[in-house]
């Protein structure tokens, strides 16, 4: 009956609300700003909308900056996925599906480790009228964050490419094999 859109990033919503609007076939959409690190707020948002399912993939992505940035990324990757966990099965939500990430398998970095967490954390929640699922994937194509405009960028100016590793193998998928992915791994 009802999507609500829920992002600090009042760009990235007014693109997804212009994207969304043609495809509601008559469903309700509700475009929120608001950060997951505000409990208040996340709290008045889903007193008021109690959510059958909730989407989670607020999470800071670029590994190098999270590595300068620890504090942050516990804060919004591990302590604020656990508030909205809490506050999700508090109003009666019925499923709470985490967005993970490839990194998350043996971390080696802080952000993979606060993937890994989050997991642990919804894994070892209680059983009971919340059904929590995380799905794990990598690059996506198109997607915030995504590897693939920084390659392009170097490539355009002549510049040598950008990789970890000498023998990095690199998997991509697109935007709607990663959506498939996430709404098989909630359908199972």
């Amino acid at each position: 009956r009802q999507l609500i859109c829920l992002d600090q990033s009042e760009s990235g919503l007014f693109f997804l609300h212009r994207q969304l609007q043609p495809h509601r076939n008559g469903s309700k959409l509700k475009i929120s700003v608001a950060d997951v690190t505000d409990r208040e707020g996340l709290d008045r948002l889903l007193s008021k909308a109690r959510p059958q399912i909730v989407f989670h993939a607020a999470a800071y992505k670029h590994v190098p900056l999270m590595e300068e940035n620890v504090q942050e990324a516990v804060k919004n990757n591990v302590l604020a996925l656990n508030t909205f966990l809490h506050l999700a099965e508090h109003v009666g939500c019925e499923s709470f599906v985490l967005i993970s990430s490839d990194k998350a398998v043996n971390p080696s970095n802080v952000m993979g480790a606060t993937k890994r967490i989050g997991e642990i954390i919804l894994s070892s929640h209680p059983t009971g009228s919340m059904r929590c699922v995380s799905v794990r994937f990598g690059n996506v194509l198109g997607s915030n964050g995504s590897v693939v405009p920084v390659l392009k960028e170097q490539l355009q100016n002549h510049q040598p490419l950008t990789i970890t590793h000498p023998e990095v193998r690199r998997f991509f998928m697109t935007t709607r094999e990663a959506v498939a992915l996430v709404l098989q791994a909630f359908a199972i």
